[in-house]
Order: structure tokens, then sequence, then C-alpha cells
């Protein structure tokens, strides 16, 4: 192989898997993608609005916060309703834990650290226990305890472990193994160097992610940057985008990101150039528009191309399942490499849905 061609992703670590509901995690199942409602828990009709949002976008699991002993008494109601399995964030209070495990979580998570002794510790596993379901321990740059911090002097990979590690132990002691671990800080370099760590002492599956990853633009980049370096290691088995801003787009950032490392299949892949001097149609718009209306045609596993000039455009273009090509004021569309319609560019985007909408009838009809 030369040094110009691309290495392939290193071996997926190996790990004991996990059911969160029913879906599994670890061993050899898919790397799932994951989000948290931002809704105010006891409102569960806008609760359970945003779980189905979410799912439509790929969400796969969902994390709910149980922050309250309100939010305790209708979380059932939201497990009960959602289409996908439901995760109950805990903190403080180890009764909601065991509220939330008989009223339907499909997961708890938890730091062991911050919900009392280990007798309170031993309540909750035995719970989980009971009910069939795991434990995540979420360990958080932002809140490690306060020996940790004193001893490294600031949460360090080394003290982001130490504390996972010293949460572990707490539910191996009760026989406690259906275990996940994140260990999030809100920098990339941090985040990796701890998985890192971790990954060579323990063979739990792991949860990644940036926490506080920021808004949509800088949040995107430092989570695909540090989830995609540990996924191309073979590290993670599922991930969360922590964004300000829409769970949806959580979701879509975390589906292409592992659809670009080749980790999972399905949707549609788009390709479209940045524009420059030499495009002579209003490019943004075009491939906006044609982006949104192929949303809606949903055809998976294919690739699309959306060019604006005739430089590179039509090789591109002609690559791609489906594509145009820009011209002065028009548009060349081919289909598997073929030139199938040139057309004014005031009609380029409904001719190439149109097209699109052909393909994926030609396809659904071959399935049958």
């Amino acid at each position: 192989m030369s040094d110009l061609e691309l290495q392939p992703l290193a071996p997926r670590r190996r790990t004991r898997q996990i059911l969160v509901g029913k879906v599994p995690v670890g061993g050899d199942a898919p790397i799932t993608v994951q989000s948290m409602t931002k809704t105010d828990t006891r409102d569960v009709e806008a609760t359970v609005h945003q779980i189905y949002d979410y799912a439509g976008a790929g969400c796969e699991i969902v994390r709910v916060s149980v922050p309250t002993k309100k939010a305790g008494e209708v979380f059932h109601e939201i497990c009960a309703r959602s289409p996908i399995p439901v995760v109950a964030d805990i903190h403080f209070d180890y009764r909601l834990a065991l509220v939330a495990a008989d009223g339907g979580a499909a997961c708890l998570r938890i730091n062991p650290g911050n919900i009392g002794g280990q007798d309170r510790v031993r309540a909750v596993v035995d719970k989980a226990g009971e009910k069939g379901i795991p434990i995540r321990i979420g360990v958080n740059g932002g809140s490690l305890e306060k020996d940790l911090l004193e001893k490294f002097g600031t949460a360090t990979p080394e003290a982001m472990v130490e504390s996972a590690l010293r949460h572990i132990e707490v539910l191996e002691r009760e026989g406690f193994h259906d275990i996940k671990i994140s260990l999030k800080a809100s920098d990339v370099v941090r985040t990796v160097q701890a998985y890192r760590l971790l990954a060579k002492q323990v063979d739990y599956p792991f949860h990644l992610g940036i926490t506080e990853a920021g808004t949509p633009f800088g949040g995107t980049i430092r989570s695909s940057v540090g989830m995609g370096i540990l996924l191309a290691e073979g590290i993670g088995d599922t991930i969360r985008v922590s964004l300000t801003g829409d769970g949806e787009d959580e979701c879509r950032v975390g589906h292409e990101m592992l659809r670009s490392l080749g980790l999972r299949s399905g949707g549609f892949r788009m390709v479209s150039c940045p524009s420059c001097g030499r495009v002579q149609i209003d490019l943004n718009r075009v491939a906006n528009e044609i982006e949104e209306g192929l949303k809606a045609i949903n055809h998976e596993n294919i690739t699309y191309a959306v060019m604006g000039c005739v430089v590179n455009g039509p090789g591109e273009a002609k690559d791609a399942d489906l594509g145009v090509a820009g011209g002065a004021g028009e548009g060349l569309i081919y289909r598997k490499g073929e030139l199938i319609r040139k057309v004014k560019e005031e009609d380029l985007v409904p001719a190439f849905l149109e097209e699109a909408r052909k393909v994926k009838a030609e396809a659904d009809a071959a399935k049958a």
C-alpha cells in the first residue's frame, strides 16, 4: 500500500455487550446515536413530542433528566409513549433512580459517588439487577470529586480515569457488571486522552461525547474531531453530539459522523462544491433546496452531487448516482455518468428532485 492510499480504521475495541432496551451496545453491535431531551421533563407532551422528533432525525437511544420528584412521577408516561429506549439521568437522589427503574427506564445514568453511601448504591444496583437494566457511569471533567481535583490540580485525563475506576469499583463490589462508561470533557485533547487511558484498563462499552461542545458551528467541529479520532481508533460504542441548539441537529451530525467513517450506512450522501468565481448559478440556493427536497424522498445509500461549474462539475456529477453541474444560468443533470437533461436555472431544483424520485421509485420496484 502506498503512502497516499487511505489507511484502514483500527479494529473495533473488544468490549462486553449490554442491552439498553432492545438496543445492543458494545461487542459487535452497531455504534448507536443518542441525544438528550431539552424540555422540562414534567411536561410529558412536550417531552414525548421532542423524542419523536429526535427519533425521526435518527436518534436510537434518548436520555431524559429526572431531577425532581414531580419529574419522577411522570417518567413512566414518557417511557410508555417513547418510540426508542429511554435512559434516566439521575443525580444526588438515589430514590429517583429507583422510581425511574420502576417506571420503565432502559438504563440509569448515575455517578455512584454523588448518590450517597454504599447502602444507597446497593439499593440502586439491586433495583437495576431486578429490572435487568444497565447503569451508565458518567464522568464529567466539570464535576470531578474534590479530592481528585486536589490530587491532580485540575480535571486531567488521569483524574477523570481515576474517578471512573472508583465508580466502577463501587458497582463491581455489588457484583454488578452491566455497565457503560462516559468520560467527557469540554475540550478534545483531554477527552481523547481520558478514553485512551481507560480503554487499556477495562472492557466495558464506552459512550463518547465532548461535553458542552458549544453552539452548532464550533460544537460540531469539536465533536467531530474528538469523536472522529476515537472512532477511527476503534474506541466507542454509542455517541452523543452535545450542541447548544436543536437536538435533531445533534442526531443528524452524529449519523453523518459515523457514515463519514464508514461505520454506519443508510441515508443519502450529498456532495456539493463550495462555490467560487467560476460559478454562474445561485449555488447556495440550489444546493440547500435540493438537500431539503432529498430529505423528503429519503432514498438510502445513494450519492448525489450538486456542482456549480463546468470545471469539476461534470466529473463529480458523473461519479454520483445522480448529479448536476451548473453552467451559465442552466444545469446539466447526469445519472450514473450519463447526461439525461439540460434545464434552465429556475427549473433546476424541481427537475433534479423529479429525477431523484424516479431513481427512488425504480429502486423500490426492484426490491419488491
